[in-house]
């Protein structure tokens, strides 16, 4: 049967309040951004030794999840599995407004967002963060087309090669991103071919756990019907996806532990490293992963969208806490720029970095994600992104 699509009424109370709810951290975060770049650095949690902070961590959380989102996609149109047809278009919204998202707050807390003019005239084609700025770009033209040849019907014949440059775009995009901090050799937490297979992975659960969150809310807040069929089969696919980057952690920390100069750290971020370990433990591998498979796989609770929707909230909470100690406990494990022996300066060598947050930091990155959700709160609107109904799909 044709897929009938319609925007939301958007005409409600509940709607208008939460698109300015929405709209006023939007704004917070703008307001933060310009109070740390007029004032300087020295109001974050951020130092010379710490450089990327909390901001990074949701930044690079959007624009990982942004990839991964557009897996619902691929999967109709590359893979030609017909249940996911319906969910496509939504599923192209979220990759742009989330990687439009992170890069917002990507470009802000870099300080000097005026100079970016300068990164699109004069590139380093040494450098990852020049290669990205191609990546990243041409994901935005990439995914509009892919847009446009599966919500106009004349040009639907496209939508297969699209969809499959798309799927291959993303994974570049992602092999990218894991890439920058797979690249920098100088840290130790970082240098590593593993990282960018395993950014790959990790871009597929969390975006399936943002687009299963947004899917079940449209649903219920729309009143729409919306089937077991499509969550049971969204849920089984995210339980293989967690489990895949679970596995891919552990590969990437047991290789570290098998490698002598990383054994120190590897001691630092899994045991003595303070909050890192308690965010790795508690936060990446128990509430991230353990938990949600466990709720997911139940007889009962995955059956349940209450619960389904709060599995998929912990693998987003698991993912920030993923991405907190990859990205800040890297830092704040000191460098060895002498192998074997112990150092000390008014440089601070040696000694591990201290960092907390700021609440300019924790609204900016609260801004990017309430940007995302602008862009789509809006869009659905104004677009039929949503099919009226999804019980009968099969």
């Amino acid at each position: 049967m044709p897929i009938a699509y319609r925007e939301i009424e958007g005409q409600s109370r509940g709607y208008y309040a939460l698109l300015g709810a929405f709209g006023a951290v939007t704004l917070a975060g703008l307001a933060s951004a310009y109070y740390m770049e007029h004032h300087g650095h020295i109001v974050t949690g951020m130092t010379n030794q710490i450089v990327w902070g909390l901001p990074h961590v949701f930044a690079v959380f959007l624009i990982v999840a942004a990839s991964g989102v557009l897996n619902v996609a691929s999967i109709a149109s590359v893979f030609g599995e017909k249940l996911y047809k319906p969910l496509a278009p939504l599923s192209g919204l979220l990759a742009i407004a989330m990687l439009a998202g992170g890069l917002a707050v990507l470009m802000l807390d870099l300080g000097r967002a005026d100079r970016l003019i300068v990164a699109l005239t004069y590139y380093n084609f040494k450098s990852i963060f020049a290669l990205n700025v191609f990546l990243y770009t041409g994901f935005f033209a990439i995914v509009a087309a892919y847009l446009w040849t599966m919500m106009e019907r004349r040009m639907n014949g496209y939508s297969g090669p699209v969809g499959l440059a798309a799927f291959i775009w993303r994974l570049v995009l992602t092999t990218g991103t894991g890439s920058i901090f797979g690249f920098l050799v100088a840290r130790q937490a970082y240098d590593s071919a593993l990282l960018a297979p395993m950014f790959i992975v990790m871009s597929f659960s969390y975006g399936l756990a943002v687009y299963i969150l947004v899917l079940i809310a449209a649903y219920r807040w729309s009143g729409r019907p919306l089937g077991d069929v499509v969550l049971a089969r969204l849920k089984r696919l995210l339980i293989v996806f967690v489990a895949a980057a679970l596995y891919f952690v552990a590969v990437h920390h047991l290789t570290n532990l098998y490698v002598a100069k990383q054994q120190d750290f590897e001691k630092f971020i899994l045991l003595t490293g303070g909050v890192y370990p308690v965010l790795f433990w508690a936060g990446q591998v128990t509430l991230g992963s353990l938990a949600p498979i466990v709720i997911l796989a139940h007889p009962a609770l995955g059956k349940s969208h209450a619960w389904i929707s709060a599995a998929a909230l912990l693998v987003v909470l698991g993912a920030l806490a993923q991405m907190y100690v990859t990205i800040i406990g890297g830092q704040a494990y000191p460098l060895q720029l002498f192998p074997g022996m112990q150092e000390s300066s008014s440089f601070f060598d040696g000694v591990v970095h201290p960092y907390a947050p700021s609440a300019p930091e924790i609204m900016l990155g609260l801004g990017g994600v309430a940007a995302a959700a602008v862009i789509v709160l809006i869009a659905v609107k104004l677009l039929r992104f949503l099919p009226e109904s999804l019980d009968e799909a099969s």
